[in-house]
């Protein structure tokens, strides 16, 4: 009987010691969340001098109540809190282009100008409030899974993309090499989702490239392969059979590219001047994403007589025309130029410069339709500032923005045939004539 009351009074004393633990536990963690302060060091700065004074009073209002109301501190975050801050503050603009971009960002879209980054290979953009892509880099992991200019991005491994910046999403694409991401696309003038699943790779970005070949040997439009019997009819005429042209692809306007197209030119050119039957150059600026607008008025001086304007800045302090600097070498060849949905930005400088100041055919589709310029900043902490200061407009005063350059030829691939390139074959065809 003793042992049973010893026995009770040990199992009462181990019930009430579990609950007492339990309640100082669970009152523990939850005053210490209450108490845990992240360490915080606010740095202030006076406004600049002529800005509106604005009140920022909510604003610290707000990021005291997080501090002090919220459940768990240790999912705050300063520096995230302060970068998404700014986002917003940018995103308020409602300017796709205009982009504050966190370190991490940053660096990604610095090494994609430098010509090499880890990622699936596609430019992006917005449309609207949608992330559409720009164009697949040749040869890349996106291009070989069937992304495509045009295509919108609705999820990223599973999960809705809605609401977040272009930065955010280039983010969470975005990965080491041989790791697997999983997008949801839309194909351009279709509504069905599809799952594509890509293996990310080193991306090498050669910026330029090009040959000079016989007509009819030209990969993709060789004779047995031209269905349309136009072409493989102006080739087999006696003043084409043993005739050549110039193949030049520019696909994006990079730190290395200007270095990279005089290389490229200054070969070519010695290479033009001993053809006996040269017919001209085909310009491939198709999925030509853009870049430096320097660039572009260095590209369109290579086909245009000095002094010629190759775009106009328009903005609320200034105005003014970018012109030929420099004597190209092939101002006196002809030259047809092809473009498509993914040619934004400055490829379409150097396509609407070439067709308004020397009747360029342009042959493809319509062009992106990015009209505006972007200053970039670093910030000092390895973030960046993206800024459009202002619109750009052809030499005859067209601004693309939102509409594209529509091709003099309009000509689409063939879906069913992707080893026949119908807009190579006609650029080729145009030289013939």
């Amino acid at each position: 009987m003793k042992n049973r009351v010893r026995d009770f009074r040990i199992f009462i004393i181990l019930i009430i010691a579990f609950l007492v633990g339990y309640y100082f536990g669970v009152n523990k963690v939850s005053f210490d969340w209450q108490n845990y302060k992240p360490q915080i060091v606010v740095e202030s700065k006076e406004p600049p001098v002529g800005v509106t004074t604005v009140d920022f009073s909510p604003f610290w209002v707000v990021w005291d109540k997080l501090q002090t109301d919220y459940y768990d501190k240790t999912k705050l975050d300063a520096q995230k809190m302060l970068n998404g801050a700014i986002s917003g503050m940018v995103g308020s603009v409602g300017d796709p282009f205009t982009l504050y971009l966190p370190p991490v960002q940053n660096t990604n879209f610095k090494q994609g100008l430098a010509g090499e980054f880890s990622g699936i290979g596609a430019e992006l953009g917005t449309k609207a409030k949608d992330v559409i892509v720009i164009a697949p880099l040749d040869g890349s992991p996106a291009q070989k899974a069937g992304i495509k200019a045009g295509d919108t991005i609705v999820k990223v491994d599973g999960i809705s993309i809605v609401g977040l910046d272009l930065a955010s999403v280039v983010d969470k694409i975005r990965g080491p090499k041989g790791t697997k991401v999983a997008l949801t696309i839309i194909h351009k003038d279709t509504t069905k989702q599809i799952d594509v699943n890509i293996t990310r790779d080193t991306i090498t970005v050669k910026s330029v490239d090009g040959w000079i070949k016989k007509v009819s040997s030209i990969d993709g439009i060789t004779q047995d392969k031209a269905k349309d019997k136009t072409l493989e009819q102006i080739i087999a005429q006696d003043n084409n059979a043993n005739s050549s042209v110039a193949y030049i692809r520019l696909s994006q306007f990079g730190d290395n590219t200007n270095k990279d197209w005089t290389t490229l030119i200054n070969n070519l050119n010695i290479q033009i001047r001993k053809e006996n039957n040269f017919k001209g150059i085909i310009l491939d600026l198709r999925n030509n994403p853009g870049g430096y607008l320097t660039d572009a008025q260095y590209i369109a001086s290579e086909f245009l007589p000095q002094g010629s304007p190759v775009v106009s800045e328009s903005s609320s302090i200034d105005n003014k025309t970018l012109s030929v600097d420099r004597v190209g070498l092939l101002t006196d060849k002809p030259l047809v130029v092809l473009i498509n949905k993914g040619s934004a930005s400055a490829s379409e400088i150097v396509a609407g410069a070439l067709r308004d100041d020397r009747k360029i055919e342009l042959i493809g589709e319509t062009s992106f339709g990015k009209g505006t310029i972007q200053q970039a900043e670093d910030l000092g902490n390895g973030s960046g500032l993206h800024v459009t200061i202002a619109k750009w407009l052809t030499p005859s005063g067209i601004w693309v923005n939102g509409t594209g350059l529509k091709p003099d030829v309009s000509v689409n691939l063939d879906p069913k045939d992707p080893s026949r390139d119908t807009q190579l074959e006609k650029a080729v065809e145009e030289l013939l004539k």
